[in-house]
Order: structure tokens, then sequence, then C-alpha cells
């Protein structure tokens, strides 16, 4: 048995330079990149603070976790606001 090679069009189109699917790349990539590093901060923040709580972790890792996680956080609401100013 052989498979065909049929492409099927992707929801972003043509991935060429100069479209707007290619600049909207970028963009995608970077929200991916803010919520990753958003999960992890917050799981963090979590486990911290339940280790702190319990009495076997420091207080000082928790408010690592918190300053991160408040950094990225503003940062990605800055990014997403410019982002409306400049309609791609």
């Amino acid at each position: 048995m052989t498979q065909e090679n049929t492409s099927r069009p992707s929801e972003l189109g043509p991935l060429e330079p100069g479209t707007r699917q290619r600049a909207q790349l970028s963009i995608r990539i970077a929200d991916i990149a803010w919520t990753a590093l958003s999960v992890v901060a917050a799981l963090w923040m979590i486990l911290a603070t339940v280790d702190a709580v319990r009495g076997t972790g420091s207080w000082a890792y928790s408010v690592v976790a918190l300053a991160l996680l408040t950094i990225g956080l503003t940062m990605r609401i800055v990014g997403i606001r410019r982002r409306g100013r400049t309609h791609l």
C-alpha cells in the first residue's frame, strides 16, 4: 500500500515571506512562549507556597516565583495591548 501525498491547505495559509500569515506566526510563537512561562511560574509559586506552609521550604522561593509571574503576566498584557494598536 502506498500513501499519496496530498497537500491540504492549512489554517494559516501560505507562510511565504511578506504574507500576513508569516507576520502572525511570530506573534503566535510569542504567545505560546509567554503562556508557557506563566504556567511554569504559577506552578512554581504554588508549590513553593505549599512547601513554605508545610515548613519544608522557604518563603523566599514563593516571593521570587510571584515576582517572575507578575513580570511575565505584565509583559504579556503590554504585548497584547501593543499588538492591538499595530493592526497586522
